[in-house]
């Protein structure tokens, strides 16, 4: 009996790619219907809830329900409820982070939390990060969503998490733990939220330091493709390389239950 296959796959540069649909992109997602294949899209950005990102897929005409969608902040919040469940946070992000959090019954706070946790802002307040360093200080440990120091624009890069992290580990001499790719652990939770195995799931990406590094140390089969980051150059730079590497996910429509065939 043939093996079959999970997906989970980057959203931007893999399904959209600034703002527009990546071609033929729907009809992969509709053959993966078709075929009763479960699949969740990953993103390491924490602002946005997935009801949120839902409507903004939608926008591409993209059909994606909200339960198909996994998040860095969803991933954080799920960590951190295992690790101390009814825990404080305080919190540097948006409500895509916020909402996560409170959905796991965690209080957020500016008093003597349990925890730091920085998810991404287009609006870092100096304030808000002076308060986040003097609470690292007093203790609370430092979480960070994902470690991707800067952001895309129309006007260009923006500071991202790992940037903003970055300065508050120079100011208090502690490391954050991210749980955002290219660590496993956001690769392991998605699989939960799947019900799946490492063993009968792939990874679609179009980053080598972030999509195929953490899919290849969760032990997942992964796929390059290049509508987004990484080029077949820059690729070749890497140590390690995907299980295929493909020009778009079109390349899979009419080989999704065979992808490796």
């Amino acid at each position: 009996m043939p093996m079959t296959w999970n997906y989970l796959m980057d959203m931007d540069g893999v399904l959209v790619h600034e703002e527009h649909l990546v071609p033929g992109v729907d009809e992969f997602l509709a053959e993966l219907r078709a075929n009763g294949i479960r699949f969740l899209v990953l993103t390491n950005n924490s602002i946005y809830t997935p009801r949120d990102l839902r409507a903004r897929l939608a926008r591409t005409g993209l059909d994606v329900p909200e339960t198909a969608i996994w998040t860095s902040a969803l991933a954080t919040a799920k960590f951190l409820d295992t690790q101390r469940p009814g825990g404080s946070a305080f919190v540097i992000g948006e409500a895509g982070l916020t909402t996560a959090l409170h959905e796991v019954g965690y209080v957020l706070t500016d008093r003597d939390p349990d925890y730091v946790v920085l998810g991404e802002t287009r609006t870092y307040s100096f304030t808000a990060i002076t308060q986040a360093i003097r609470l690292v200080e007093e203790g609370a440990k430092f979480i960070a969503t994902n470690p991707d120091a800067t952001g895309p624009s129309r006007e260009g890069s923006l500071p991202a998490t790992g940037a903003v992290a970055a300065l508050i580990e120079r100011a208090t001499g502690f490391q954050p733990y991210f749980v955002g790719k290219p660590n496993p652990l956001m690769m392991r939770s998605a699989l939960r939220a799947l019900s799946a195995h490492s063993e009968n799931t792939l990874m679609i990406g179009d980053r080598m330091d972030t999509d195929v590094k953490a899919g290849l140390e969760a032990g997942l089969r992964t796929i390059l493709v290049l509508t987004g980051i990484s080029t077949d150059q820059t690729a070749e730079q890497f140590p390690y390389r995907p299980t295929r590497i493909l020009n778009s996910v079109a390349d899979l429509i009419g080989h999704t239950l065979e992808p490796f065939s």
